[in-house]
């Protein structure tokens, strides 16, 4: 055991985590040997495989399983120590918040602009990653708070409901289905899609509706961001799904039309989640209690508005192998 290191806890938890050496390499920045390197070290220390290969991927062995959860806890803190000291150490308060595609795009800019004006001294990093990933973020102390869907139930992690939304399929204003009424969501499965680069992301409510009325990949096209796909909706190109407060004044002018598809569930909520206890950071406890508050209400619903150029924090988009 005094031989384990961080390392080595690292590269084994996020092979498991991914089911791939590869996509472990790629996502810690190192060489697949050194991954190989790092496993093999912790299998001769423990005297188990931990791990073998299998169809698709890889399947821990029994004592792989018990590592597994111990590390990822173990690598956790360590993670969060660092950050831990970095803020003492600076007197400036970090956060990181994770969101999906569009979450960071068209919610984390506002919110955490709102906040930080009642948080001195914050320096806030955004991260646009899957929705099926925040429970793994939080659980690695890879991110404090996540802004979108709750993940899987855990006592852990506690996610607090803020906001109810709902989402509008939107055409061009000439598109001809503008003048239908009473769409049945599979009449408009093959209607060309244009999405966001996470857009078909099946833990999104957005995603699980254009799963649901049999929307593939080969259909849709993906546009670096949200808002590059409304423009391009906007001109004629197709179709696209859209926060409904985000496109209020687009509707209102008339450069956009929602389609009338009254059996499409398309009511959500957004939950803040973070871990539990003296495990959420007192920055990451603030956000929690604020998210509820009418300002931070207020400050999402107008995002359309924009924020200062100075407090506007860009996303670090980051990929998830699997």
């Amino acid at each position: 055991m005094a031989d384990m290191t961080l390392t080595q806890l690292r590269a084994f938890v996020t092979v498991a985590r991914l089911g791939s050496v590869k996509g472990a390499a790629e996502q810690l920045g190192v060489t697949e040997a050194a991954v190989s390197g790092a496993v093999g070290a912790l299998r001769r220390e423990l005297g188990d495989l931990l791990f073998i290969r299998a169809s698709g991927g890889i399947r821990l062995t029994p004592g792989g399983s018990r590592l597994a959860a111990g590390a990822a806890e173990i690598v956790g803190l360590a993670e969060e120590t660092r950050h831990r000291v970095r803020q003492a150490s600076s007197g400036t308060a970090h956060l990181r918040v994770a969101s999906t595609e569009a979450g960071a795009e068209q919610v984390l800019p506002a919110l955490l602009a709102a906040f930080g004006r009642r948080q001195p001294d914050l320096d806030a990093a955004t991260l646009a990653v899957p929705a099926g990933v925040f429970g793994d973020l939080l659980r690695d102390r890879r991110a404090d708070v996540t802004i979108g869907p709750a993940p899987h139930p855990e006592p852990a992690i506690e996610s607090i409901p803020f906001l109810r939304f709902q989402l509008v399929v939107v055409a061009g204003p000439d598109h001809p289905l503008r003048q239908r009424q009473r769409l049945a969501p599979a009449q408009l499965a093959h209607e060309p899609w244009l999405l966001g680069p996470s857009g078909l992301d099946p833990a999104t409510l957005s995603g699980s509706f254009l799963a649901h009325i049999g929307v593939c990949a080969s259909e849709a096209k993906a546009f670096p961001s949200v808002t590059a796909a409304l423009n391009a909706v906007a001109a004629g190109a197709g179709l696209s799904i859209a926060f409904q407060h985000v496109v209020r004044d687009e509707l209102r002018r008339g450069s956009l039309a929602a389609l009338d598809v009254p059996g499409a569930r398309l009511g959500g909520m957004l939950y803040a989640s973070s871990l539990t206890g003296e495990r959420r950071s007192p920055t990451a406890a603030a956000l929690c209690r604020f998210v509820t508050t009418p300002a931070a209400t207020q400050a999402v619903l107008t995002r359309s508005k924009g924020v200062p150029m100075n407090e506007f924090r860009p996303p670090v988009h980051v990929t998830i192998w699997s």
